[in-house]
């Protein structure tokens, strides 16, 4: 993709936008060979050799951010040792080096971030932020107020008290519920060991929020990139301040 010349130096980190203008004026870059005196230009730096005082651009890798729609029995890690199916067979045009953010287990569906921004991704995963994650879980048997009560206040697995939850009861169906329940930890199979403390096995598992995101106008099995101002929000959530 061409663009102007100025913006080209920024990109690379040698400038900011203004001083690469002085540099273009002043003499000390070329294209192909050939020095640019003149603003304006436009140029495609993925096949034209850009130099500065002599010295060939590089650019770090653009960050990428896509939010994916996670069917069961894709393992959400970035290649598996034994060939089993990951959530990035899903992305067979994404060349850039990317991963997920958190995982969603094989029997689990729904709402999974995957990004090459590993400071976004630390930041999203760091248990200050709280950020929140909403699932719907069919659970049978059909859980009481009484036993939905214990997770609102928190309740003790192996590895330590829960967090408060928010859960809703919000469909019933013979002997099975469905129940949508929002938390903000990150530990191993959660959800499907809080419902199992509290007598209800978890038939199926749809993540369907984090933070603000939701699985709006993205089919099972497919993705989209994020916009620029979810991008923004992220960052402002992660704590964090945007390059």
């Amino acid at each position: 993709m061409e663009e102007r010349l100025q913006k080209i130096i920024a990109k690379a980190g040698i400038a900011s936008r203004r001083a690469a203008e002085g540099l273009i004026l002043a003499g000390r870059v070329t294209v192909d060979g050939k020095t640019i005196t003149e603003l304006g230009g436009k140029y495609d730096s993925s096949r034209q050799h850009i130099c500065v005082d002599g010295k060939p651009l590089t650019f770090a890798e653009e960050k990428v951010y896509f939010l994916l729609n996670k069917p069961k029995g894709y393992l959400s890690t970035a290649k598996d040792e034994r060939g089993r199916r990951t959530v990035l067979d899903l992305l067979p045009e994404v060349k850039e080096r990317v991963y997920p953010l958190g995982r969603l287990d094989n029997n689990t569906e729904g709402l999974l971030l995957i990004s090459n921004d590993g400071n976004l991704m630390n930041g999203l995963l760091h248990p200050r932020y709280k950020v929140n994650k909403t699932y719907i879980a069919r659970v049978a048997p059909i859980p009481t107020e009484n036993a939905l009560d214990k997770l609102r206040q928190g309740i003790h697995l192996e590895d330590g008290l829960t967090a408060p939850a928010v859960v809703k009861l919000s469909d019933t169906a013979e002997d099975e519920a469905k129940v949508e329940i929002t938390i903000h930890e990150g530990r191993n199979r959660q959800v499907r060991r809080m419902f199992a403390a509290i007598g209800s096995d978890v038939r199926a598992l749809k993540r369907v929020k984090f933070a603000s995101l939701t699985l709006t106008g993205v089919k099972r099995g497919h993705y989209r990139p994020l916009t620029d101002a979810e991008v923004a929000e992220l960052y402002r959530i992660a704590g964090l301040e945007q390059s």
